[in-house]
């Protein structure tokens, strides 16, 4: 007779103190990354193509450096740069942790922020705007924004992903993440399978919170309406 199946591996995971600090120590990383990301490339990918149309292929090469360059060498370069700040010591590296993320995550989370924009006519909505006496922020905040708003919520997505379930960078830079939490009950068998299928779930279960707390008030009232 094979083993008896049992979900005590779950239930010890679940259970372990370590398992929920670093899993809220990655949650609040993920965060901060995913709205600092979307804070620099919201208004960039708009000031771009409307203001500096001669730096679109710079851009558009920036976004191949953290695919191109490996993670180990991005984040030596980061530790040599800020070697003599307190960004290296204990808790400190947290920031550079969510620089580390946002850099590896550029390529991936500009893509569909730039897409959103190239489906709309900036200039014409920016002149329309502008010509009713609005101001930039107005412009950025309730003209374009509503437009892109898809593009902008696949960006927080993939950028949260990637910084829940980043490890190069964290096992550097000595942070307990939750994907550390894994390395350390390595010697287990059932554990690190039980810690997939996990962090698996969380990651849906944390995408789908994020969609329903960012979801744009227009998608709400439409879906209020149709009930």
């Amino acid at each position: 007779a094979g083993n008896p199946i049992s979900f005590s591996a779950y239930f010890d995971v679940l259970s372990d103190p370590k398992f929920s600090a670093n899993l809220w120590f990655s949650i609040g990383a993920g965060l901060l990354t995913t709205v600092i990301s979307t804070m620099l490339l919201v208004p960039t990918t708009y000031w771009v193509p409307l203001r500096m149309p001669y730096l679109r292929s710079t851009l558009e090469l920036m976004t191949l450096l953290p695919i191109v360059v490996p993670v180990i060498v991005q984040v030596f370069g980061l530790l040599a740069l800020y070697r003599s700040t307190f960004l290296v010591n204990g808790s400190g590296g947290l920031y550079i942790l969510m620089i580390g993320a946002y850099i590896w995550a550029f390529p991936y989370t500009y893509r569909p922020i730039s897409a959103a924009f190239q489906a709309i006519n900036v200039k014409v909505l920016t002149e329309a705007a502008q010509s009713l006496g609005a101001s930039w922020i107005t412009i950025l905040l309730r003209v374009i924004l509503p437009n892109v708003w898809g593009g902008v919520l696949n960006s927080a997505f993939i950028t949260f992903a990637l910084a829940l379930g980043e490890f190069t960078i964290s096992s550097l830079l000595a942070q307990q993440t939750f994907s550390m939490y894994q390395f350390g009950v390595k010697d287990d068998i059932y554990k690190p399978i039980a810690f997939t299928v996990i962090s698996f779930a969380l990651t849906w279960f944390f995408i789908a919170v994020l969609q329903q707390v960012t979801k744009h008030p227009s998608q709400r009232n439409a879906a209020r309406t149709t009930r």
